[in-house]
């Protein structure tokens, strides 16, 4: 029984992953950390696999604490940036042994997607990203959303494709949406979503449309499972779920 740990238990995440876990052969749920509880119970408790599911101001000092302690971690938190990234792997250089998950999605629905956004990105001149969720969402756009937009831009650099034609001149940058690694993404916020996806590819005389909806967090849990179990088998820094099912 591998022992599991959840930071950020209270919330609705947390609480769906707790339910998960302990319905989970081979892995035993042995601490719950909420808002006002300490990282050292997860020492105390004796984890070995710690689940973040925290806030993107917190996450940062909650991985190094794993990291320095000895805990694999699994993190489903956003705000995860190539310089968050880098530093996670320049903690995990002294740390031999202990693995680190980032997941910009737990929903194998949302990872198929992202694969299939990269197949298809060499073959169409225009592609943009909207991304839908629920008002109580920190950040923006979404860790699904820069995940994809990377994963597309290094497949159309690899195809040799430049930037997309666009010859907007007049108006609000703003309404173009955020580039990132040079793809728009549209960030949508409104009560009744939970998280969406949208990966528009153009080109001439047709139009190419992936979506992916989680309707219910439930959706996260299967995704969450398999980057818990293996976790300990996978030093160093891994981010996004593609990697595990390609193992």
């Amino acid at each position: 029984m591998t022992r599991v740990g959840v930071v950020g238990a209270a919330g609705r995440m947390g609480t769906a992953a707790c339910e998960a876990l302990e319905a989970a052969a081979g892995l035993e749920l042995v601490a719950r950390v909420g808002s006002g509880d300490r990282l050292d119970d997860l020492v105390q408790a004796s984890v070995e696999v710690a689940v973040d599911l925290t806030r993107p101001d917190t996450v940062m000092d909650n991985v190094r604490y794993c990291v320095e302690h000895g805990i694999h971690a699994v993190v489903g938190t956003s705000g995860f940036d190539a310089q968050r990234l880098a530093t996670v792997r320049g903690w995990l250089e002294d740390a031999p042994g202990i693995g680190v998950v980032v997941a910009p999605n737990f929903a194998l629905g949302a990872v198929l997607m992202m694969r299939f956004a990269a197949l298809a990105a060499p073959y169409f001149e225009s592609v943009e990203i909207v991304e839908l969720h629920h008002p109580d969402k920190t950040d923006a756009p979404s860790g699904t959303a820069r995940r994809t937009a990377e994963l597309v831009a290094d497949a159309r650099r690899a195809a040799g494709l430049g930037p997309a034609p666009d010859a907007t001149a007049d108006g609000h940058a703003a309404a173009r949406g955020e580039p990132v690694d040079g793809v728009p993404v549209h960030s949508v916020r409104a009560r009744g979503l939970v998280a969406h996806q949208e990966v528009l590819f153009g080109g001439p005389g047709e139009t190419l449309t992936l979506r992916h909806d989680s309707l219910d967090r439930s959706s996260f849990m299967p995704g969450l499972l398999l980057a818990v179990r293996a976790a300990p088998s996978r030093p160093g820094l891994t981010v996004g779920l593609e990697h595990l099912l390609e193992g």
